[in-house]
């Protein structure tokens, strides 16, 4: 009865036009409209369609193509056809699932094929490509990414580099990305920046997937002292592997703020805060004179655990928004200290920028001075399990989904 009741994918194959083993027939995770783990639905699609992000309008609207075929000659020029392997979960999607994420909203609507992580084989390449037929990729797609077979313009793709898995692969281009481009708001990137006598850096959920590679990168940038918070006990060992020279333990510290201050008494150049209203004055407070607060999420303007949006989460994060901390333009300028704020989904036209971040990650990646967090591999038919996961905040690194594809490793 629920699957009559959910909405239908307009691209979805009827039972007669799919092959017995999907060979053409991309899988991906469609939801229909707003709501709890109901709406996430793995449909069949009709053969050769794929998903596509929102930023290849010139070649057709999100999420879904017209038919495609390997030897297809309607691929924009610029674009590659992936067989996509893996793709991570994010607490984005979670955020996308319930109909709250604006760019989500702004370019692709309902129905939506989320996520943003990719890393499998190309299929099928434009005539300006730089890849070949069978090179195995790892990237980033505006959205479109939950699914077996997805359309990106190739220079948001990059060779996947040697000992990683697609799995892992498929865990590193958002977190990666978001991560340096944080740390470049912060004015720790490029390296020829000007430095700060205070290179102190606070970062709030340390063990996850952006906070593991804000650690990696802050120490390969020369901060200190790096100092982590975690959640709960056992997440503690992994900011410590990860390189934190202090590691902060929300779950058994009476007073979180006295503890941040004992880190780094003279305060702190940067905070990396995706909290939202639980830490962001104690954060702002904590900055030194020049210090920069750089915002990129509100976990706890939203309910944690909480599959579906009930009219009184509704008056909670209601409550909850009119409770956010207000940054006068004034007492910023008096303090001497910056707040700022970015959503690299609204990116989409800065390839310059993000072409530079992505280099710097890769080649960091190559040399093996970052490396990939901790992956916690699913198979598509379990997508409302991983949403779950990493809505209970317990999940440590990465969620990567195995799509089931064909070759997949």
């Amino acid at each position: 009865l629920q699957g009559r009741l959910l909405p239908s994918c307009p691209a979805e194959a009827d039972g007669s036009s799919v092959s017995h083993n999907h060979d053409g027939n991309t899988r991906c995770v469609s939801i229909g409209r707003p709501g709890g783990l109901e709406q996430l639905r793995v449909v069949t699609l009709r053969k050769g369609v794929a998903t596509v992000g929102y930023n290849v309008t010139h070649f057709c609207p999100p999420p879904f193509t017209p038919a495609l075929s390997p030897s297809s000659t309607i691929i924009p020029a610029d674009c590659v056809v992936i067989r996509n392997e893996a793709f991570s979960v994010n607490y984005a999607d979670c955020t996308i699932r319930w109909g709250l994420y604006e760019s989500a909203k702004k370019f692709v609507g309902w129905p939506i094929v989320p996520g943003f992580d990719v890393a499998g084989v190309v299929e099928a390449v434009g005539s300006e490509s730089k890849f070949k037929v069978g090179d195995q990729v790892f990237g980033v797609t505006m959205f479109g990414a939950y699914s077996s077979r997805v359309i990106i313009p190739d220079v948001q793709l990059r060779p996947i580099p040697k000992g990683l898995s697609t799995s892992q692969a498929a865990a590193l281009p958002c977190v990666s990305l978001t991560a340096l481009y944080a740390l470049y708001l912060a004015g720790h990137f490029p390296l020829t920046k000007t430095k700060s006598n205070n290179r102190a850096i606070l970062i709030h959920s340390a063990a996850g997937g952006v906070g593991s590679m804000l650690v990696q990168m802050s120490k390969l940038l020369g901060l200190s002292p790096v100092v982590g918070v975690v959640g709960n006990s056992s997440k503690v060992d992994a900011a410590k592997s990860l390189g934190c020279d202090v590691v902060i333990d929300k779950s058994t510290e009476s007073d979180l703020w006295a503890a941040v201050e004992h880190a780094s008494p003279q305060g702190y150049a940067t905070i990396m805060d995706a909290n939202g209203v639980s830490t962001l004055q104690g954060s702002y407070d904590h900055l030194a004179p020049t210090g920069r607060l750089i915002v990129f999420g509100f976990h706890s303007n939203l309910p944690m655990g909480r599959a579906m949006l009930s009219p009184m989460e509704w008056i909670r994060m209601a409550k909850k928004m009119m409770s956010m901390p207000k940054f006068d333009p004034m007492d910023l300028t008096v303090e001497n200290k910056s707040v700022l704020g970015f959503n690299l989904s609204f990116c989409a036209d800065e390839k310059e920028q993000l072409l530079q971040l992505f280099e710097q990650i890769c080649l960091w990646l190559n040399k093996g001075d970052i490396c990939c967090p901790r992956v916690v591999e699913m198979e598509m038919d379990r997508i409302g399990e991983a949403h779950e996961l990493i809505q209970s905040g317990k999940s440590i690194g990465k969620i990567v989904i195995r799509t089931g594809s064909r070759n997949a490793q």
